[in-house]
């Protein structure tokens, strides 16, 4: 076998152990020590007294610099020393680092609890549920609003926590899977355009879009094939077309793609008005509102979102047995 074979094996054992394990939740996790590591720089860099704008972009690029340094240090030295001891090791290293990266199944299990709570018909346990996996304040939202906030999670992490870091990792293995990591979360905690973050956040915010302009594209394509795959339950032609129509119907260039052949497939309208931090934040809408979004669209936006994810899976599988079969 060659290191890239071992380096395949790895990669879909990650996504195995993902599906099977998640993430544990008494048990070290490496994303959320990159989380406190972005709060105690913050606690550091960002000014005790007011700044000048230009002095907090200055210090956020400090911030982005040092997050990616000393994530990729220690990542770097644990993958290629797992190899230099036996190419095994190695393996089960690389394996594990990439289930870390990946929010499939903790993705799928956060949000049935919004799901569960829907339907047994306890609306603050459904507003505390889906507190946890989204930024809005959700103390108001009544039923459809609660699965929406759902739906635009699961649609959204299809690429920020599923198909991203899988196509990050299958190019660059975990030291790249962990660069990508380390910016997007540095995104959802310092990338909010409010007086605190609006320059301090930027460097952290514009370097999250640019490493997901193509991996947002390539999930957006995924899971229309998906729809495709699965046309009983889902609309392909409608993912395709409200893609095309609404694929940029957000402040940030990446996360309607996803969102947008979502409310296609499931026929259904995403994005509105949001509070955050006590004030209401007005966006446009995505999708045509063929009907009420109801909790059954959260179960069925995770079954897309598994489904783009085995379609990638197949589609690497598939990519290494052309090359076997060729090259014997």
């Amino acid at each position: 076998m060659t290191f890239i074979s071992y380096h395949i094996t790895a990669f879909l054992a990650g996504i195995l152990f993902d599906r099977l394990i998640g993430d544990p939740q008494h048990f070290p996790h490496p994303v959320r020590w990159i989380g406190a590591l972005i709060a105690g720089l913050e606690k550091c860099l960002y000014p005790k007294e007011k700044a000048e704008g230009a002095v907090l972009r200055r210090r956020g690029r400090i911030l982005v610099v040092l997050v990616l340094l000393i994530t990729l240090i220690p990542v770097t030295g644990l993958t290629v020393g797992a190899y230099l001891i036996h190419r095994y090791v190695g393996v089960a290293v690389e394996a594990v680092l990439t289930c870390y990266l990946l929010a499939a199944k903790s993705l799928r299990d956060e949000s049935m609890k919004v799901y569960d709570a829907l339907k047994a018909g306890d609306l603050p346990a459904a507003r505390t549920a889906v507190s946890m996996i989204v930024g809005r304040e959700t103390d108001t939202l009544d039923e459809a609003g609660v699965a929406r906030a759902a739906v635009e999670t699961v649609a959204e992490n299809t690429s920020d926590g599923v198909i991203a870091p899988m196509l990050y990792v299958l190019i660059g293995g975990p030291i790249l899977g962990y660069l990508y990591k380390a910016v997007n979360t540095m995104d959802s905690m310092v990338g909010y355009k409010n007086e605190r973050y609006e320059d301090f956040g930027r460097a952290a915010a514009k370097t999250d879009d640019v490493l997901n302009f193509l991996p947002s594209r390539f999930s957006a394509m995924l899971m229309i094939l998906s729809a495709r795959a699965m046309s009983h339950e889902y609309s392909a032609a409608d993912a395709w077309r409200i893609f095309k129509r609404d694929r940029y119907n957000h402040k940030s260039p990446n996360s309607a793609q996803t969102e947008s052949v979502c409310a296609g497939a499931l026929g259904i309208r995403l994005g509105g008005t949001n509070i955050y931090f006590g004030k209401p934040v007005e966006k446009p809408t995505i999708g045509d509102a063929t009907r009420e979004i109801t909790a059954e669209d959260i179960k069925k936006s995770c079954t897309l979102m598994y489904t783009s994810q085995s379609l990638f899976a197949l589609g690497v599988i598939l990519c290494m047995v052309v090359i076997f079969t060729t090259k014997r």
